[in-house]
């Protein structure tokens, strides 16, 4: 009877654990999800307990998202779990949790019970007590008493030395005349002041992190009789000037005040909006080399940029970043920013000198590098150390300083291990386009000239872009002057016909294709793929066999068309794993798998792969040769029986379709449709398979006329298989 009441109470409490942990849309109750969330993490605890994270050897707490919660660490740093009242509950002596509801009191009363004391006192030595004990509805927002001991001592000074005019205004400037709980700030809203009507700007995060002025709420909706009180981590000074005000006035950053100006973006920088700037310093501009301001300054498509590549269309103050989330530039790429303990961070490294320079329409950190985005740098300064062997080679051969930034250029750059010895000029050359191609201008069928005037044919397929063998990986990127494309091998231009390459190798293959009358398909323009039996592949037919092949063209150019198909199919360009139908020359589809760069005909090729890597026998796998030889022959002569047979020539009978199976234990055989295995095959079966077809059957079947056709000579009996008692062949179930 208490198993039951258990499991509905776990099962609640997992349900909402798991739409806490969701992932929601932005809103404004995104704070008030987080605390509950926390509550119900401290449940255990006991009534109106919350759950927080508070980061070690610090006092610095927050209530926990999922991420951090498992992670256990925010901003890198190692967590504990703290336990306290969740807002607007407290403790009574010998009683577990927080079983009371808090005493509700005017905003000056609240100040003191959210321990808020700093804030308390210097609103009664600035006469501002009377305000918010008496009539009217405010909202505070109450530096916390570390606030306090964290600002500028001089300025802390200067506030209480006139306690009556500067410390009374810094308070006003903290509260807005009239109530806001959490769930009134959505995110980007501005309120007014009290203190001459200057804006006070709310950011609200999907990580439950309320910002005002970029100042963190840590204890929130502390209601009150006369308004509510929101704790804050830092004391904020009024915002007036946009961040167009801030550069043109600032001493260290004029490097980029020039950038800026020269990109027309300083006035779009002064307008209202919600932007957050990453500005370099002079000496960040210094670390690039002398005269480097001045170069780009000369080009106003890098200039802009450059300028973009600081900005986002968000404001991303500091203490809303707990880890690592990318952000979309303005330019249009994307950058990371994170926090390292207090340090906030940009593409992973320390770069923020200073956090949180509020503006009226945004934030500024000031970073000691500058951000140089693919699209502000030269051709050559998009290789990556995956392909610093082709870069070295290219500045020994003196092609890198050829590539002049007024000219555009394509890299096609091959990774480091494709390099196995050394290659000449006009193989490099080869891998430079002469004008700049981006990725999403290439199509299917397109021709690129290389500086040595080579014409590189492109290839689209549903998961690859290729250009001749090679095809393009992951990294592709876009300079002002060129772009690269990163290659997973060398690229060698096609310089012969598939017919010239066939003569060069001497193949049996070929001597079929001209008695069929097809050797001319394989010197006329157009795009072919052809899959060629090596000469090992005919080693068990004799002169008597290629005479009875030859003897009806009708047949033998059934099979051979079945070797030949439509479009160019390169390695790289079947998706691997899976299977890939190419429409043949004969009418079929023909079945290919990629698998680890190896292409196969069949799923059965990968299992007597697998069975060739088990066998340590050489003698075995001998036989297996000489079998399979043997095998193919006689499936060979069936497949020609079988195409003799179709009523029309050309066809493959229904019998053959739609399966193929190859042997790859010794080189690639003949290819042809075929009915692929069963994937179960009954116990004590006779299974009869061969390149052209398999199938089984139980027991004997010598009685069935139409099996008396297509089998082998020694069936095999196999029994470790199990299957269907049947298989129907012809619509006859056997």
């Amino acid at each position: 009877d208490r198993l039951f009441p258990r499991m509905h109470q776990f099962l609640v409490v997992t349900l909402a654990l798991v739409a806490l942990c969701s992932p929601g849309s932005v809103d404004s109750s995104a704070y008030d999800k987080i605390v509950s969330h926390s509550r119900i993490r401290a449940r255990k605890e006991g009534p109106n307990v919350c759950a927080l994270q508070r980061v070690t050897g610090t006092s610095k707490k927050y209530f926990s998202t999922c991420r951090n919660w498992y992670k256990g660490s925010i901003c890198g740093r190692k967590t504990e779990v703290v336990y306290e009242c969740c807002p607007g509950y407290m403790n009574l002596e010998g009683m577990r949790g927080c079983p009371a509801v808090a005493p509700i009191d005017h905003v000056y009363g609240t100040l003191g019970l959210v321990k808020a004391t700093t804030t308390q006192q210097y609103s009664d030595i600035s006469k501002l007590r009377p305000e918010i004990e008496g009539k009217g509805s405010f909202t505070m927002f109450a530096p916390s008493n570390e606030a306090w001991d964290q600002l500028d001592p001089e300025v802390r000074a200067a506030l209480v030395s006139n306690v009556n005019v500067e410390l009374y205004n810094a308070l006003h400037f903290h509260m807005v005349n009239r109530r806001l709980l959490t769930k009134d700030m959505k995110d980007g809203m501005t309120f007014t002041s009290m203190y001459n009507d200057l804006g006070l700007h709310i950011n609200h995060y999907s990580n439950g992190i309320v910002t005002v002025n970029c100042a963190r709420i840590i204890h929130g909706n502390q209601v009150s009789t006369n308004g509510v009180v929101h704790v804050i981590d830092r004391v904020i000074s009024a915002v007036g000037n946009t961040i167009k005000d801030h550069l043109e006035v600032s001493d260290e950053l004029t490097s980029f005040s020039t950038a800026a100006l020269a990109s027309d973006l300083m006035e779009k920088l002064g307008q209202p909006g919600h932007f957050t700037l990453f500005a370099p310093t002079n000496e960040a501009f210094e670390k690039l080399g002398p005269g480097y301001l001045e170069r780009i300054l000369e080009d106003k498509e890098i200039i802009s940029a450059l300028v973009k590549y600081h900005m986002l269309n968000s404001v991303q103050c500091a203490e809303a970043i707990m880890a690592g989330s990318v952000y979309e530039t303005e330019e249009g790429s994307t950058i990371e920013i994170g926090c390292d303990g207090s340090s906030l961070t940009v593409n992973g490294i320390k770069m923020v000198l200073k956090k949180d320079i509020v503006a009226s329409n945004g934030v500024i950190h000031l970073i000691d590098q500058v951000l140089v985005p693919n699209s502000a740098k030269e051709v050559m300064e998009l290789v990556g150390e995956s392909q610093t062997t082709f870069s070295d080679m290219m500045s020994e051969l003196g092609l890198a300083a050829a590539l002049g930034p007024k000219t555009e250029y394509t890299l096609l750059a091959p990774v480091n291990n494709v390099f196995t010895g050394t290659l000449l000029r006009y193989i490099l050359e080869n891998h430079i386009l002469k004008l700049k191609v981006t990725l999403s201008e290439l199509y299917n069928g397109q021709l690129l000239e290389t500086l040595a005037g080579k014409l590189l044919r492109v290839f689209i397929y549903r998961t690859a872009v290729c250009i001749e063998n090679s095809c393009m990986l992951r990294g592709s990127k876009e300079g002002s002057n060129g772009a690269l494309h990163v290659m997973n091998t060398l690229i060698k231009p096609a310089e012969k016909t598939m017919y010239e390459l066939l003569v060069a190798d001497g193949r049996i293959f070929l001597s079929l294709m001209e008695t069929a009358g097809l050797d001319e398909t394989l010197k006329q323009e157009g795009s072919y793929t052809i899959f060629a039996p090596t000469d090992d592949a005919f080693d068990g037919l004799n002169s008597d066999d290629f005479d009875l092949l030859k003897s009806d063209i009708n047949a033998l150019r059934t099979i051979l068309l079945y070797h030949l198909s439509n479009g160019i199919f390169i390695n790289g360009g079947l998706q691997g794993g899976v299977t890939n139908l190419l429409k043949t020359l004969q009418g079929n589809n023909l079945q290919v798998l990629s698998v680890r760069q190896h292409v196969f005909f069949s799923p059965f090729s990968l299992i007597e792969r697998d069975n060739d890597h088990l066998s340590a026998d050489k003698k075995t796998k001998q036989k297996q040769k000489q079998t399979n030889k043997k095998t193919w022959r006689k499936s060979l002569l069936i497949v020609f029986k079988a195409a003799q047979s179709a009523s029309v020539p050309g066809e493959i009978p229904d019998v053959m379709k739609p399966g193929i199976l190859s042997l790859p234990s010794t080189p690639t055989p003949w290819i042809h449709p075929g009915v692929p295995l069963p994937s179960r095959m009954p116990s004590r079966s006779t299974c009869f398979f061969s390149v052209s077809f398999a199938f089984c059957v139980p027991g004997s079947s010598s009685a069935h006329p139409l099996l008396q056709f297509w089998l082998p000579a020694s069936p095999i009996v196999l029994s470790s298989y199990q299957s269907r008692s049947h298989i129907r062949l012809k619509g006859v179930s056997l």
